[in-house]
């Protein structure tokens, strides 16, 4: 089984520059998920929507249109799909005060069900340049959405991948000294995939891949960092302990353009 995760940052303009079809027609998943799709269904050509062979869902912001977004396309019809934190989880971390807006409503979060496992498919918040969300993300959209995880877990394995925003190690950008303490790369960011890791879940390219520099999921497009590979890995597929034996292979698809994000892959058997 092979699945695919890409921060399209735009499906609108993925599609019209011709990169929407080939992840179907090359890589041949069998679970795509896209973040940062910034569109609604109905704002995308029929033909996107409706992939022939696959199911679709999304999740898109109730307010702020253009914005956020993520979508799930699957050979199998999930048996449910849910584009909210578990009700309880959300009351014990309000986000409804952030002064960015609410992001459990900005459209950041599918869970889809299928009869072995659950994928969940995450658009993690920003934390901004002036760190003004890392309260936010520290306190409460973290910590609700390992929490989510754990909970989902108790009934069958999860698979949860997207942008997380932050690299989780040294080895996993071009510069860290740089980079230490900037948006992305806080120990409090840090700290929250640490806290994934604790609870068991696996970083899957670090599975197989622990010791690899230069392997990278992002570039800033304004300083064309992607000539010189000067990016980070911000991308991640982890997977519970109960699918450890079932792990393949993991990789990074830097050569595939479209976005300031290249996408990455997990195949399991």
């Amino acid at each position: 089984m092979k699945m695919i995760s890409w921060n399209t940052n735009g499906l609108r303009a993925t599609v019209k520059q011709g990169y929407f079809e080939p992840l179907f027609t090359k890589y041949k998943p069998d679970i795509l998920c896209l973040q940062e799709t910034k569109s609604t269904p109905e704002q995308l050509p029929a033909e996107v929507v409706n992939v022939p062979g696959y199911h679709s869902c999304f999740s898109h912001p109730k307010v702020k249109k253009g914005y956020s977004g993520v979508a799930i396309y699957s050979k199998e019809k999930p048996i449910s799909v849910s584009e909210d934190f578990p009700t309880a989880i959300l009351k014990k971390y309000d986000m409804s005060a952030d002064g960015y807006g609410d992001p459990a409503h900005e459209g950041r979060l599918l869970i889809a069900e299928f009869k072995n496992f659950y994928i969940v498919n995450v658009y993690t918040p920003n934390s901004k340049r002036d760190l003004s969300r890392i309260p936010l993300r520290h306190k409460l959209w973290d910590p609700a959405f390992l929490a989510t995880c754990k909970l989902l877990e108790k009934k069958k394995p999860v698979i949860f991948c997207g942008d997380l925003n932050v690299a989780h190690t040294a080895i996993d950008l071009a510069r860290p000294k740089e980079s230490e303490g900037s948006h992305g790369f806080t120990k409090e960011e840090r700290e929250g995939v640490d806290k994934i890791i604790a609870a068991g879940f696996i970083d899957t390219f670090r599975y197989f891949y622990p010791d690899k520099t230069a392997a990278y999921t992002y570039w800033d497009q304004l300083s064309r960092a992607r000539d010189r590979n000067v990016g980070w890995r911000i991308d991640y597929f982890f997977v519970s302990q109960k699918l450890k034996s079932k792990l393949v292979d993991a990789k990074i698809l830097a050569d595939y353009y479209g976005s300031d994000h290249c996408p990455i892959e997990l195949v399991l058997k």
